[in-house]
């Protein structure tokens, strides 16, 4: 394959994934369709081209090598059961694929075995049972899942949970643990030929924005006396930078923080002789 064509990236065109998914796409510098009936939208700058497909379908145009790169939940790249694997993880969109039932409080994964199992994922589920050795009549549905007990069409559901609440409202209580714990996935095809330089572009902007998301941008002011305090608290990634301000004695500070605990962080650099603390959002980073 040649390194300078359009590289081809599978886009989900509805549901969970899909503006999330666009969301990052535009965060990291790539047009995105403004008709939500394109199918496809080249971005020639960046040498790519987006295709708009079901994010369910999308495992499957990359595992047979039609497109190069895909955006889709872990769960529907293994239930597709494609020749394709994850590259990367994106960081939105997660979610625990969990067996529920009506007093499965009381129930292990173990009693599961002759039962009748209503999913959408018949091919993620029935991978966990082989691997369990567990024996069980699987019921494909494409959706309602939590109806099928009262319904009389199952004994027992294995569904996508983000809150559980909509398993609750059916009058059912999950059990067991986590069949699979899935997010948002970057795949490719297995043994995938050499890919436009344009691949390696798109992680690296991708990965910008999950660093982006995950840190924020810290500046406060300090004496020269509390500095070492300061500094042990908030290292940054690859060390502050520091300049010195009008203020004899006294330094201007700007670190890399991650986002989760930098509240906290700013009581502890105040009580250490921080002032001036700013916290500033970030929309793309490269380390």
């Amino acid at each position: 394959m040649s390194n300078d064509r359009l590289l081809r990236i599978a886009v989900p065109n509805k549901g969970a994934l899909a503006e999330p998914a666009a969301a990052m796409l535009r965060a990291a510098g790539y047009r995105q369709r403004t008709d939500a009936k394109d199918l496809t939208l080249i971005d020639a700058d960046h040498n790519v081209e987006f295709y708009y497909l079901r994010p369910r379908d999308i495992a499957v145009y990359i595992g047979r090598g039609d497109l190069d790169l895909g955006i889709t939940g872990r769960d529907m790249l293994i239930d597709s059961a494609a020749d394709a694997t994850e590259i990367m993880q994106l960081g939105f969109a997660g979610s625990r694929f969990r067996f529920a039932a009506l007093g499965g409080s009381t129930m292990t994964v173990a009693d599961v075995a002759g039962k009748r199992i209503a999913t959408s994922y018949p091919g993620l589920l029935r991978a966990f049972l082989d691997e369990q050795g567990i024996s069980a009549e699987l019921v494909k549905l494409d959706g309602a899942v939590e109806s099928a007990i009262r319904l009389g069409v199952a004994d027992v559901v294995a569904d996508v949970v983000d809150t559980g609440t909509t398993l609750r409202r059916a009058g059912l209580e999950l059990f067991g643990d986590s069949i699979c714990s899935s997010e948002a996935v970057l795949i490719q095809r297995n043994g995938a030929e050499e890919l436009p330089a344009s691949a390696d572009a798109l992680r690296t902007r991708l990965t910008s924005v999950l660093v982006a998301q995950n840190y924020l941008m810290m500046d406060y002011n300090v004496e020269q006396s509390s500095f070492d305090a300061t500094l042990a608290l908030a290292p940054g990634v690859e060390g502050p930078t520091v300049s010195t301000l009008a203020k004899e004695g006294w330094y201007a500070v700007r670190v890399l923080v991650p986002r989760k605990g930098a509240h906290l962080l700013m009581d502890q650099l105040y009580e250490a002789g921080a002032r001036g603390i700013l916290l500033t959002e970030l929309t793309a980073c490269r380390l």
